[in-house]
Parts: structure tokens; sequence; C-alpha cells
């Protein structure tokens, strides 16, 4: 390549290839033994490492009723609001009952009426029973007098046929108060149907709770099935998350929880899981876990979403790696430590891993430093580099 140039110019190009790799060399050690990259350092300690499984779910109730009137009817009036407390029994809504009242009061006439009719007939029974009884003696006083020949045989058949009478009287009687008494009953039985009817024109609470949503207002036209409001119990709130399907092995009744609302991201609330599904999505492959909620927010509402930490394991007093320093180099799990103020790759076994940190059974000692770049978390901060710790 350089056969064409003149002597003093083949020297002076020797000259320029030596300087700049000399300047090369410089730039290289300069880089890696004088230039200090600033880094983020944070020293090992012990404590305890948490393993988690996490969901997403919604705040749920596990009792919960849509408040309903039996019978069609005009709402006349609404006695609770959203976010009232109730208790069981008490009145939520009233309607219309003056027609059903009308038909109430006329049923209990019918009753005072079935029960007179069946006093007179059990009058008319006593009648009966009496001519009854006066015809059998007069029967046994003629038929004697017949026997010692004082009466007439015609006298006797009249006074058979006057007893047999009497005795037909009494049955009729007898079944006259039977119709009487079923009639009676369902008489009662017709009141009661109105008496009921009227009664569910009252709409009661069947359980104490708390009014999470109202539907209708006065003068609103109801039927049966139809919501007026929702109702909740309030003794047991649960957040019904959605867990993967892998970590079904891990759960049980009975774990203590975290739940995190997101309307307080930086705030966490005690748990418990309540039950474990027993059906997992298809598409999904996840599966529901029932977490309860140990203390509500202030503010908090049904259907809110907000994920759970369901603690699986836990270990104590031990040496712990912050998840942000955990690299992977060639296959191996490792990080980065200060070493003479210079950079150094340090393998390490890890064991329970947590939601921010990781147990490290062996490869560091409660004192390292740790460092990671800022910018990168450490994946270009190369072993031997100068550093320098913020």
């Amino acid at each position: 390549m350089n056969d064409h140039l003149s002597p003093r110019r083949r020297v002076l190009w020797r000259v320029a290839r030596w300087v700049l790799a000399v300047a090369v060399v410089i730039a290289v050690v300069y880089w890696f033994e004088y230039r200090a990259v600033t880094v983020v350092g944070h020293v090992v300690q012990r404590g305890d490492v948490v393993a988690e499984v996490m969901g997403t779910g919604t705040l749920e109730a596990r009792v919960q009723a849509t408040i309903s009137p039996k019978i069609s009817g005009l709402i006349t009036g609404v006695l609770a609001d959203q976010g009232d407390e109730v208790k069981a029994g008490q009145i939520l809504a009233r309607l219309d009952d003056r027609d059903l009242r009308q038909q109430a009061q006329a049923a209990e006439a019918s009753v005072a009426a079935a029960q007179a009719a069946l006093e007179r007939l059990k009058a008319d029974k006593a009648r009966a029973a009496a001519v009854l009884e006066q015809a059998g003696r007069d029967h046994e006083r003629l038929v004697d007098l017949f026997r010692r020949q004082s009466a007439a045989s015609v006298e006797v058949d009249k006074a058979v046929e006057a007893f047999r009478v009497a005795q037909a009287d009494v049955t009729r009687a007898e079944a006259a108060i039977v119709e009487g008494q079923k009639n009676l009953i369902a008489s009662e039985e017709t009141l009661e149907y109105h008496r009921a009817r009227l009664a569910d024109t009252t709409v009661t609470a069947p359980f104490a709770g708390l009014i999470v949503r109202r539907d209708r207002d006065p003068g609103d036209v109801v039927v049966p099935g139809s919501a007026i409001m929702v109702l909740i119990s309030l003794e047991e709130i649960w957040v019904s998350a959605w867990v993967d399907e892998s970590a079904m092995s891990q759960l049980r009744p009975g774990q203590p929880a975290k739940i995190v609302f997101r309307s307080e991201p930086d705030r966490s609330y005690g748990g418990q899981v309540a039950r474990l599904g027993r059906e997992t999505d298809r598409e999904t492959r996840e599966f529901l876990v029932d977490v309860r909620v140990g203390r509500l927010p202030e503010n908090w509402a049904v259907g809110q979403r907000a994920e759970v930490y369901i603690e699986t394991a836990r270990r104590s007093a031990v040496t712990l790696l912050p998840s942000a320093f955990v690299l992977r180099r060639e296959g191996q799990e490792g990080t980065v430590v200060l070493a003479a103020r210079r950079s150094q790759w340090r393998g390490v076994t890890l064991g329970l891993r947590g939601r921010d940190v990781v147990e490290v059974i062996e490869g560091l000692e409660p004192g390292d430093t740790l460092i990671r770049a800022r910018d990168a978390k450490g994946t270009t901060l190369q072993s031997g580099r100068r550093v320098k710790v913020q």
C-alpha cells in the first residue's frame, strides 16, 4: 500500500499509526482505570423474606340480596337510601295497600259471618238433639203401654216415626256443622291470604347490612323480581382474586395475605384466605381465591379493584439480595459488588424469592456492598470498572 510513497512519507505514516495506537491504549486505560462510573449502592443485610402469590380481583360481599317486592304495586315510600346501615326486619319500602286492605277487611267480615253461621248450626243441633231425646222417651213410653195393651199400635207407629225424624234432624244438623266448619276454615284461609298480601306491601330487610345501591323512588311501579335496592351483609367482605393455576399447590385456607386497593396504592390491609375456587377459567388458566378483608378502608365500594399478596412461605434472619440487583450472565445468577472501588461480578446461590428481595444461600455476606448502574440496572457494568457510589 505504501510502496509508492517516498521513504520520508513512509516513516511519517508509521509514526502516525504508532501515535494512534498509543492514543487508543491511553483512552482505554483512562476509561477503565481513571474515569469512575457513578453507581447506585446497597449494603447487604439480614432480614426476613416472604414468598407471595399475587392475584387481582374485586371487593365482594359473601352475602348479597336484591331487595324486591313479592307482589306488583305502586311504591308509596322508600325508607332507606344508598349508604345506610339497616337492621334485620327494618322497613325499607312501602307499596300502595288500599285495595288489599279492603280485601282483607272483606275477608274478616266473611270469617265473622262463617263463625256466626257455625254457632247457629250448633244451636240447631242442640234443638234437634233435645227433640230426639223427647221423641225417644215418648217412644219408650208408648211401647211399654202397647205391651200392657194400654195403647193402640197406631200411636206406637207415630212415636217410632217421630223418633226417626228426630234422629234424621240431628244427623242433618251434624252434617251442617261439618259444612259450617269447612266454610269457616276456608274463610280463615282466605283472610290469611289477604293479610299476607297486605303484609307484602311492606318490604323489609332480610338481614342486617348496608344498602349499596338504590334503584327506585316513590311513584315507581314494581313487579316481583324488580330491584328496589341492593343490600349486602357486612359480616364477611372479601376480595375475589384471580390467581394463576400454577400457584394452586401453594395455597390453602387460613394463609395470611396483604390487600392493596387501587384507591390507596401505597397502603396495604391485612387479610386471610377464606376459600379456594374449584373451577379454572379455561382461557386465562386462572382460578378464584377469596381473601377475607380484616379491615376496610375509610372509603370503599363493592366491585372496586384490588391486588392480593398471599403469603406462602417465610424465612427469618437470612441474607437478603434486593431483586433489582439480581443479574444473569452466561446462565448463572449473580450480582455486582464493590471491591476496592471497582466493580466485581459475584455468582450467588439463591433460595426463597419474595416480592422485592431474594434469600442468598451462598455468595454474599452481610456488609457486602452491591452496586448497579443508575441507567441500566447493572446490565452493562463490567467487572474491573472504577466506580463511584452515589
